[in-house]
């Protein structure tokens, strides 16, 4: 998709012997009537899933990043990039060849998070309360869809995939950041909280503590505030909140610290996801 250079990306275009970032049991593609899953192998499939995020956080959330020196113009690039695993979900050509790229997720799994010398979570959260769980914890992010593909096919698709990928490597446990827009002040985000803090909390001994919090009491707390739908999409699958929201300046959000253990997965979640 480009030809100016990226970091040289411990997954692209090696031979098996050399893929020390992929975990032993990779996913296979999947494939949909209308769209197609599949890890990324190449540098030109993180250059795609970087391009998405970039229309995504910059084009339409207004973010400011700060890219690494030499990132080309229209990327979202940050350090963790070639540590993770790149989820893709493709439109499929009316000859059935995979086409643009309108979702993705990245994955940064137990071992790769040790050789990136931690989480980007832990960028904005002290997460010591979750030491127990890190052997068989992996961290979301990056998730985004595009704006014409938000219907929930896509992002289903998705997390049948991240389903698959987590029973074939053993892992029980997703973190992430879930990103709430900061446009009218925070004055949802805070509102959210305090709705969620009631209901989905997580037990005190995994609760974490923001590096920038929101100031929440600075905010209006009494809105109607109705999650958004991603996160709404992990509070049915047994989603939990650790703690109050950070302050993230650069892309201008409120961020919710959330966890999801795959024994907290609802019967029909587990049937779609896990296959069970």
């Amino acid at each position: 998709m480009r030809d100016l250079p990226l970091p040289t990306l411990p997954f692209a275009e090696l031979n098996s012997a050399d893929r020390r970032s992929l975990p032993a049991a990779l996913p296979q593609t999947v494939a949909t009537p209308r769209l197609h899953v599949a890890w990324a192998r190449t540098q030109d499939d993180l250059i795609e899933a970087q391009s998405l995020r970039y229309q995504v956080f910059v084009g339409e959330m207004g973010a400011r990043l700060t890219p690494p020196a030499g990132t080309p113009t229209g990327l979202d690039v940050d350090r963790f990039d070639e540590f993770c695993e790149h989820l893709l979900v493709r439109t499929v050509e009316v000859d059935g060849r995979p086409g643009e790229v309108i979702g993705t997720y990245r994955v940064l799994t137990p071992d790769a998070a040790r050789r990136a010398g931690g989480l980007y979570s832990e960028t904005e959260f002290d997460l010591s309360p979750l030491a127990s769980l890190r052997s068989r914890m992996v961290e979301l992010g990056r998730s985004c869809v595009h704006a014409d593909h938000r219907s929930g096919g896509a992002i289903m698709s998705l997390w049948a995939a991240l389903g698959e990928f987590m029973q074939r490597n053993q892992l029980d446990t997703m973190i992430g950041c879930a990103s709430v827009s900061m446009r009218d002040g925070g004055h949802y985000a805070a509102s959210l909280w305090k709705r969620l803090e009631q209901s989905h909390l997580a037990a005190p001994e995994w609760q974490v503590q923001p590096k920038l919090a929101l100031p929440v009491a600075e905010l209006d707390q009494n809105l109607d505030a109705d999650p958004p739908p991603l996160i709404k999409g992990y509070l049915r699958c047994g989603a939990r909140v650790l703690g109050a929201p950070a302050w993230d300046p650069d892309f201008n959000t409120a961020d919710l610290p959330l966890l999801m253990r795959i024994p907290d997965l609802p019967a029909r979640y587990r049937r779609h996801f896990l296959g069970e």
